[in-house]
């Protein structure tokens, strides 16, 4: 048996495999079957490592360690979009876009709820992936990035030589609800919402643990232009066929529309039947389809003015006002918060949401026990919007906003012209203490690892530390005395202390 040839034909069997399971859903093996061939493959390229290939299905499995993600330059800039949450927006922009370019036809996508990528490919293989990161450059998670399933590794059909395809990596619902389970069970805090889980994913530095979170993406976007066809619809129809998984218009992720009537209808049918998707999407694009229209269109400093996004408006539902507490940040700021019957909005769980300041608690007229009505800003941070009055008790009592800090205790100031009432003890407070502590070790500040918020926040409860200069005074008695600390982590503490004196001087 010549065995580069075996290896090769496994590998080409698998890719085939892949395809079909993760793009198609269209299997015509058992997942036994593929185990077994993959197996094989695992032993021939572990038996000989000269035929390394590294978008072999094998990786996959993930096992490569990134200590750091090298920030590289796009090709091609990755702008954003300019948006709306109004029809008659999207409309007027619809008319402008018309007068401008009489013969446009337009196309419109589902806007998913995920993390952008642009992935290169060089003589069909997955050459780089890169996250959208400022727009001018991101990281490159190429690593991460081979371990999703249903990302094509190698490309099957005739294809050019080197072109770049760009989308979105998204965790299903299924596997977020899996995933936060499992964390659930082993006493584990609970990932915010699918959008957060897949970028903290891609980032983290064993691809090995990446290949077990189950991320999937979709891929809408080709570039250069005209490098597949001469049109966005047709290149993202090729893309299809050279093995990406793409929005499809059977799926009626997609359509192509010639009307404003056509456009609205595309968006007023995924704004009610977006709660069935097994992915979050929070709206949709509408892109004029010629790429010659696009060019006469062309670009604002920050946007193609042949695109626009329209956003859904998020999600309002109701439930109970339990309680009212109030945290102390680090500059003395005291921010209310709603303490809710906890309920599923936007694919978790809310049980606290923000009531910003004394003026909205005011505003809303807020009692004990309302029901009240919650959304979340920018479909991430869960805000009271509004009160059922009609469903109040008359024996409900009005919320009054607190006269001294919850934690010290001391009188809290509010000056005129603001809204923010401040806890004025900054030297004592510990909530204050320990926030300028967490700040100051934090990686936008001095990036200090080995030492985290709840390791501060004991320190100035034990009144070891009350300022950043404190740290580097620490000794081995004081710290071995302290609960959960053990001689590793004192030596850390001692070590980092005595690394960065020496450094800074």
């Amino acid at each position: 048996m010549d065995v580069q040839i075996e290896i090769e034909r496994l590998r080409s069997e698998l890719h085939k495999h892949n395809h079909r399971y993760y793009t198609l859903d269209a299997p015509v093996i058992s997942d036994y079957d593929f185990d077994q061939l993959l197996k094989k493959l695992e032993q021939l390229e572990a038996a000989h490592p000269e035929f390394f290939d590294p978008n072999s299905p094998s990786v996959r499995v993930g096992g490569e360690v990134t200590k750091n993600f090298e920030t590289v330059s796009h090709r091609f800039p990755m702008l954003s979009l300019g948006n709306t949450y109004s029809l008659e927006e999207l409309q007027d922009w619809i008319i402008r876009v018309q007068k401008l370019a009489p013969n446009a036809t337009f196309v419109c996508e589902l806007k998913y709820d995920g993390v952008a990528i642009g992935i290169q490919y060089v003589n069909g293989a997955l050459a780089r992936a890169v996250t959208r990161g400022d727009g001018a450059q991101g990281d490159d998670i190429t690593t991460n990035v081979r371990t999703i399933k249903s990302i094509p590794l190698q490309l099957t059909a005739p294809y050019p030589e080197d072109f770049e395809i760009r989308g979105e990596i998204v965790l299903p619902h299924a596997r977020f609800d899996a995933l936060n389970a499992q964390r659930s069970a082993q006493g584990l805090s609970l990932f915010a919402n699918p959008r957060n889980c897949a970028s903290g994913t891609l980032k983290l530095q064993d691809s090995a643990e990446v290949a077990k979170r189950g991320l999937d993406a979709y891929l809408y976007y080709v570039l250069p232009e005209g490098v597949l066809a001469s049109n966005h619809s047709e290149s993202i129809a090729h893309a299809g066929k050279l093995g990406f998984k793409i929005p499809r218009t059977q799926d009626k992720f997609i359509a192509k529309c010639d009307s404003i009537e056509a456009i609205m209808s595309f968006v007023n049918h995924w704004d009610k039947a977006r709660k069935e998707l097994p992915f979050d999407i929070d709206g949709v694009v509408i892109k004029v389809d010629s790429y010659k229209a696009q060019e006469d269109l062309g670009f604002t400093a920050k946007s193609p003015r042949w695109a626009t996004a329209f956003k859904f408006k998020a999600e309002r539902i109701p439930t109970v006002l339990e309680s009212v507490s109030y945290q102390v940040g680090r500059t003395g700021a005291i921010t209310p918060v709603a303490n809710l019957k906890p309920v599923w909005l936007g694919g978790t769980t809310v049980k606290r949401a923000s009531l910003h300041n004394e003026d909205q608690i005011a505003a809303l007229d807020l009692h004990n026990g309302d029901t009240v009505f919650v959304e979340k800003g920018g479909e991430i941070i869960p805000k009271v919007v509004g009160v059922d009055v009609d469903n109040r008790m008359e024996s409900a009592l009005r919320i009054e906003f607190i006269s001294h800090c919850p934690e010290c205790h001391s009188p809290l100031s509010r000056l005129d012209g603001e809204a923010q009432h401040y806890c004025l003890n900054e030297s004592s407070c510990e909530p204050q203490v320990s926030g300028r502590i967490d700040h100051f070790i934090s990686r936008k500040a001095m990036d200090i690892t080995g030492m985290g918020s709840e390791t501060v926040a004991l320190l100035v409860k034990k009144n070891l530390v009350s300022t950043p200069a404190d740290l580097y005074k620490l000794t081995y008695e004081e710290l071995i005395q302290l609960d959960g600390f053990k001689e590793r982590s004192v030596l850390n503490v001692l070590e980092w202390g005595g690394s960065f004196e020496e450094s800074a001087v």
